[in-house]
């Protein structure tokens, strides 16, 4: 699917509830990374102007963390 999508085109694949993907929609569009306006009956989302960049930053610090907490926690149980 390329270009602008409804809410009823978003969920249907994923068969989740329209109330679902909205609820994820707003989380979206709270960061920029999702635009939605009404259009006739239907809400129409689009990619918004922020970059995945600042999240996969943010995740990869977080996942970095947990690697290390696991690393450590291996290490206590198998009394290294």
């Amino acid at each position: 699917m390329g270009g602008p999508a409804t809410i009823g085109q978003l969920a249907a694949p994923f068969n989740l509830t329209l109330n679902g993907v909205k609820k994820h929609v707003a989380i979206l569009e709270s960061v920029d990374l999702v635009v939605s306006a009404k259009v006739g009956r239907a809400r129409e989302c689009r990619l918004g102007p922020a970059h995945l960049e600042n999240a996969v930053g943010w995740i990869e610090d977080y996942r970095r963390a947990w690697e290390a907490r696991l690393d450590h926690f291996s290490a206590y149980v198998e009394g290294r």
